[in-house]
């Protein structure tokens, strides 16, 4: 039974979106993306990107520039090197901003900002490595470029959502200071400069978590938000979801679901229907 009778929920199935396969490289665009285009699916709030790509060992992007982006990587398998343009291989530095070798749970954040570069390399000598990347549109142009890393636990995830996104508490107006502070609204979350949370839960067969719309109070929109569902293929098919109770609502890996006409604080209920554990990522904007 519904509990957000308020609420509109669209699937959008796997097969809808975007493929390309270059040997090295398989993924999957949600929204318009590099030589796929379709005016249906450029953007949904601000999410402008939600890909899902699988790399081959010794393969990956080399060094590229981003303009006014915030792009985010999470590692769902294998292992990817992030590095940017003043690191080379050999010469790893300390410091897990400008380099980071990510594996599983792991969360690699940049924003473009006035320009930045960066290379993104599966440097492993065997495995594909299995991520999602995602681009937000910031509320700003032309931002101090920054990174950020962090490791989000399997176990968490595994009680109900953990939020690993949230907006910069000190929102538009940041000073040069507020910038480097890089204080999220949330302690323990990376921040980013957009009304955004980003969210993921890994729940069991048979079991239901709630995901709270606008992550509570951290949001500056409260009302109308825009939710987008997405369950990744991690499983060979056997993982399936439930949004709010409905039977028109089931997803199976790969899909996603937009999720509308919410506001904070609201609940929105996923129920893994299926044979395998489901690992769900939200992406919640104005």
């Amino acid at each position: 039974m519904s509990n957000l009778t308020h609420a509109k929920i669209v699937p959008r199935p796997s097969k809808t979106r975007g493929t390309a396969n270059h040997g090295w490289l398989d993924t999957k665009h949600t929204f318009s993306f590099a030589s796929w285009y379709d005016p249906r699916y450029v953007q949904f709030g601000s999410l402008r990107v939600l890909n899902e790509d699988r790399v081959q060992a010794g393969e990956g992007f080399p060094t590229h520039f981003h303009k006014d982006a915030e792009i985010f990587s999470y590692i769902l398998s294998g292992e990817l090197t992030h590095r940017d343009s003043m690191q080379k291989k050999g010469a790893e530095a300390d410091d897990k901003n400008t380099f980071s070798r990510l594996h599983r749970n792991d969360v690699q954040f940049t924003t473009g900002g006035r320009g930045i570069s960066h290379s993104e390399y599966n440097e492993h000598d065997r495995d594909w490595v299995h991520f999602l990347q995602i681009w937000v549109l910031p509320w700003k142009r032309n931002l101090p470029p920054t990174y950020h890393t962090r490791t989000f636990p399997e176990e968490d995830k595994r009680k109900g959502f953990v939020n690993i996104i949230t907006p910069l508490k000190a929102g538009p107006n940041a000073t040069l200071e507020d910038e480097k502070a890089a204080v999220p609204t949330k302690e323990g979350t990376i921040p980013i400069h957009a009304d955004v949370v980003f969210s993921a839960g890994i729940i069991p067969p048979g079991e239901t978590f709630h995901y709270k719309v606008g992550a509570g109070d951290v949001v500056t929109s409260k009302s109308d938000r825009k939710v987008y569902v997405h369950l990744p293929e991690t499983k060979g098919g056997k993982s399936s979801i439930r949004l709010d109770g409905r039977e028109d609502a089931v997803l199976k890996e790969g899909d996603g679901a937009y999720v509308t006409h919410v506001n904070a604080n609201d609940m929105l209920q996923v129920e893994n229907v299926g044979a395998a554990e489901a690992e769900v990522v939200v992406i919640d904007s104005e």
